[in-house]
C-alpha cells in the first residue's frame, strides 16, 4: 500500500473509530433546535467535538508512545491511574453503550429479541475483530467506513434537497454557546487518546519504524478524520435545521428515542421505505466500529502494562466484552447516567493533557503538567458532587463563585490562569 492510501485508510478508520452512535443522533436535534442558528450551532459543536479530538490525535502523532505518555511528566504513579482509569471507564461505559444504543434504535423495534442476545451477539464479534489485531485499521479504513461515509451522504445530500420546510427561528439563547456545551457532552477527547494509541501499535505492527514517517501519516490522518467528521456533523445539523416544520418529536420518549425518531424520520424521507434499513445498518456499524477501537485499546494497554504478554491481552479483550455484555443489558439512559461523575473528573483532565502535550516543550515543562492537572481536577470536583447532591446549597453556592461552573466549564479559567502563571514561575526560574 502507497503511503496516500495508507494515510486515507488510517483517516477513515480514526474518523469511524470516532463516529459513535452519540456522534450520529446529536447533531440532527441539535439542527432541530437551532433552526436558522445552525451555522453558529455547528462553529460551537466543532470546537468540542473535532478540534478538541483533532489534538488529541496531533498529540499522539508527536508522542508516539501509548496513553502512559500523556500524563507522565506530572508523576508515573499519577499516569498509570489515570490511563488504568480511563480504560476501565472506556471499557465499562462507553463500549456497552454502544451495544445498548444499537439494541434499543436499531434491533429492538424490528426484531423480538432480548438485549441479552443483542449484546452478545455484537461483542462476540467486537472480539472476532480485536483478536484479529494486526487487520483492524485497514479492515475498517477499507470496507467498514466507506459504508458508513456513503449511507451518511446520502441521507444528507438526498435530505437537503427533499426537506420541504422552511427554516424557524431557533430556541438556543446563545447558538454558539449551545455548540460548545452539545460537542464537550461527546466526551471524544478521551476518544481520541484511547483511539490514537490503536493507530500508533496499529503501525508498529505493520513494521513502520521511523518516527518522521509515523507522524506525517498520522497527522495527516487525524486531518482526514477531522474533516470527515467536520463535514458530516455540519450536514446533519443542517438537515435537522430543515426538517423541523416537518416532524413533532414525541415529548414522551427519551431523549435518545427522540433523536433516533427525527434522525428516522429524515432517513424516511431521504432513502423511502429503505430508510429505515440503511439507518439500522448506519446506527450498527458506528457503534461498532467504536466499541472495536475502544476493546482494543484496552487490551493494548494492558499487553504494555505486562510486558507486552498475549495473554494478557486476550485476557482483558474477553474480559471487557463480557462487561460489555453485563452492562449492556441496562438501557442507553442508565448507562449515561453511571458515566457521567466519573467523566467529570476524567474528561476536564483529559483535555488539559492534550493541549500540554501539543505545546512546545519551553510551555509544558514539568511544573506546568503538575500545577495545571492539579487545578484541573480541583475545580472539577464540584461538577462531581453536584451530580450526587444537585439540591446541596453550598456545593450550588461554590458553583455560583466559580466562572463557566454551571455550564461545567469551571475549570477552563483557573486551568489557563494557573497555566500562565507556572510559565512565568518556570521562567523566573530557568533564568536565576
Amino acid at each position: 500500500m502507497n503511503k496516500t492510501n495508507e494515510t486515507f485508510v488510517t483517516g477513515f478508520a480514526l474518523f469511524a473509530m470516532f463516529f459513535g452512535a452519540g456522534n450520529l443522533l446529536l447533531p440532527p436535534m441539535l439542527g432541530y433546535n437551532a433552526g436558522s442558528d445552525w451555522p453558529l450551532i455547528v462553529f460551537g459543536f466543532a470546537i468540542t467535538a473535532v478540534v478538541i479530538p483533532l489534538f488529541g490525535i496531533l498529540a499522539h502523532a508527536r508522542l508516539q508512545g501509548t496513553m502512559y505518555d500523556f500524563a507522565k511528566k506530572v508523576s508515573p504513579i499519577f499516569s498509570t491511574v489515570y490511563c488504568v482509569l480511563v480504560y476501565l471507564i472506556s471499557a465499562g461505559i462507553p463500549s456497552p453503550r454502544t451495544a445498548a444504543a444499537t439494541h434499543e434504535i436499531a434491533v429492538a423495534p424490528n426484531f423480538q429479541i432480548s438485549s441479552l442476545v443483542t449484546s452478545s451477539v455484537y461483542f462476540m464479534l467486537v472480539f472476532i475483530f480485536v483478536m484479529n489485531r494486526s487487520k483492524i485499521l485497514s479492515f475498517i479504513g477499507k470496507y467498514l467506513t466507506p459504508i458508513i461515509v456513503v449511507i451518511l451522504l446520502m441521507v444528507i445530500g438526498i435530505g437537503l434537497f427533499s426537506a420541504e420546510g422552511s427554516l424557524q427561528t431557533g430556541l438556543a439563547a446563545s447558538p454558539i454557546a449551545t455548540g460548545l456545551l452539545e460537542g464537550y457532552q461527546t466526551f471524544d477527547a478521551i476518544g481520541a487518546v484511547v483511539i490514537g494509541g490503536v493507530v500508533i501499535i496499529s503501525l508498529n505492527l505493520k513494521g513502520h519504524k521511523s518516527f518522521e514517517a509515523k507522524k506525517y501519516l498520522i497527522s495527516r490522518a487525524g486531518f482526514i478524520a477531522g474533516l470527515g467528521l467536520m463535514i458530516m456533523y455540519a450536514g446533519l445539523v443542517a438537515v435537522g435545521a430543515f426538517f423541523r416544520s416537518e416532524v413533532a418529536i414525541s415529548e414522551t420518549l427519551s431523549s435518545d428515542l427522540q433523536r433516533a425518531q427525527l434522525l428516522n424520520y429524515i432517513s424516511g424521507s431521504a432513502l423511502g421505505n429503505i430508510g429505515s434499513a440503511f439507518l439500522n445498518v448506519l446506527i450498527s456499524l458506528a457503534c461498532f466500529t467504536t466499541a472495536v477501537g475502544i476493546v482494543t485499546g484496552t487490551s493494548d494497554y494492558f499487553k504494555g502494562l505486562f510486558k507486552d504478554s498475549q495473554r494478557v491481552y486476550v485476557i482483558t479483550a474477553i474480559l471487557a466484552c463480557v462487561a460489555g455484555v453485563v452492562v449492556g443489558q441496562l438501557d442507553f439512559y442508565s448507562i449515561l447516567i453511571i458515566a457521567i461523575p466519573a467523566l467529570f473528573l476524567v474528561y476536564p483532565v483529559t483535555i488539559v493533557l492534550i493541549f500540554l502535550n501539543v505545546l512546545p516543550q519551553k510551555w509544558a515543562s514539568v511544573l506546568v503538567f503538575r500545577a495545571v492537572v492539579i487545578v484541573a481536577i480541583l475545580f472539577s470536583i464540584p461538577d462531581v458532587l453536584g451530580f450526587f447532591w444537585s439540591e446541596d446549597l453550598t456545593i450550588k453556592a461554590i458553583k455560583e463563585v466559580i466562572p463557566l461552573a454551571n455550564q461545567h466549564f469551571g475549570w477552563v479559567i483557573p486551568s489557563i490562569l494557573v497555566f500562565i502563571f507556572s510559565n512565568m514561575l518556570s521562567l523566573t526560574i530557568s533564568n536565576r
